[in-house]
């Protein structure tokens, strides 16, 4: 008697350890299929704001493509950059060889940049120089291969400059960092080539995934609240400068003396310069670079990193880490 009543009680234990166990799985398959509905949301939307940022992209790039046809080569009677700076303040041409004016920053501007590595863009500069070089002098500037950036979001500009002690500028580097820490690589890739009526040869890529510009901006704006309200770029855009041209093609020397105006915007001249873009688009356009590094970077003189003037860089990796 006493040996069935032990059996029954094994069978009795065996029973509840096997319907716990399942039960217990059960529950464990639930949960995880309801957290994987979260993913899969967060995905999606994810996706969606991607999209509609690569097509306001593509609007903007669209418009700046139009500049040159609607305002001529204005860069050849001089003009002003996109920051509102004289060209005349900026370069110096003699005898064809330009030279960079550096000037003073006072106070330094604070910017932060997405920085591409030489191994990305030395080959584009090489292709950029390559398509340029033939057709021109020495009227051009090339942009340093070695500094070849992103503009994301200035703590100080020339527009609206934000002055800082040396502690400030260490309390902003560190914000910086730690914004760093949440920004993931991005992979991008070339859209387009542009020349705009200013002179600038610019780059504007399309984000393939990583952190969207419009939301590492943001991070920015929060991490550096003493920065200008107005920033300089457009918020989802991400573009980088190739080369400046300063002066005439070889095919119409001393165009810049005779009739400007008209020779800015006539046929011959913007079919000229609309065939070396599209030759330059030919060779880059869907060009891939992988972005993993953001500079907060004190340029000591106006322009400092499109000119190689005097730079203190900070040097953060994109480190995609979830706070």
């Amino acid at each position: 008697m006493s040996k069935a009543r032990k059996s029954c009680s094994t069978k009795y234990r065996t029973i509840l350890i096997w319907v716990s166990a399942t039960f217990i799985f059960s529950l464990f398959l639930l949960m995880a299929s309801r957290n994987n509905v979260i993913p899969t949301t967060t995905i999606s939307q994810a996706s969606e704001a991607g999209e509609d940022y690569s097509k306001q992209r593509t609007e903007l790039y669209d418009k700046m493509s139009r500049d040159l046809h609607e305002h001529g080569a204005a860069f050849l009677a001089g003009g002003e950059t996109s920051q509102s700076l004289s060209l005349s303040d900026l370069f110096t041409l003699n005898n064809g060889l330009v030279t960079p004016v550096l000037k003073v920053a006072d106070p330094p501007v604070r910017a932060n940049v997405l920085y591409l590595s030489p191994n990305f863009s030395q080959p584009i500069s090489q292709t950029v120089k390559r398509v340029l070089l033939p057709h021109f002098d020495k009227a051009i500037w090339f942009q340093d291969e070695n500094l070849y950036h992103f503009s994301m979001f200035h703590a100080s500009h020339h527009l609206e400059p934000v002055s800082a002690t040396a502690e400030e500028v260490d309390w902003e580097g560190s914000a910086v960092e730690e914004v760093a820490r949440t920004l993931c690589p991005l992979r991008i890739r070339l859209e387009r080539v542009v020349l705009t009526s200013t002179g600038v040869l610019l780059g504007c890529w399309q984000v393939i995934n990583g952190t969207e510009p419009a939301i590492i901006r943001s991070k920015l704006k929060t991490a550096l609240p003493r920065a200008p309200k107005k920033q300089l770029y457009n918020p989802v855009m991400i573009h980088t400068s190739f080369a400046r041209i300063l002066g005439c093609p070889r095919v119409m020397d001393g165009c810049q003396s005779s009739n400007e105006k008209a020779m800015h915007t006539s046929e011959d001249m913007l079919s000229f310069f609309h065939g070396i873009v599209s030759q330059v688009n030919g060779e880059l356009q869907g060009f891939e670079a992988i972005v993993s590094e953001i500079w907060f970077v004190e340029e000591f003189d106006v322009l400092a990193l499109a000119l190689n003037g005097r730079i203190k860089a900070r040097k953060f990796h994109l480190k995609c880490l979830v706070t």
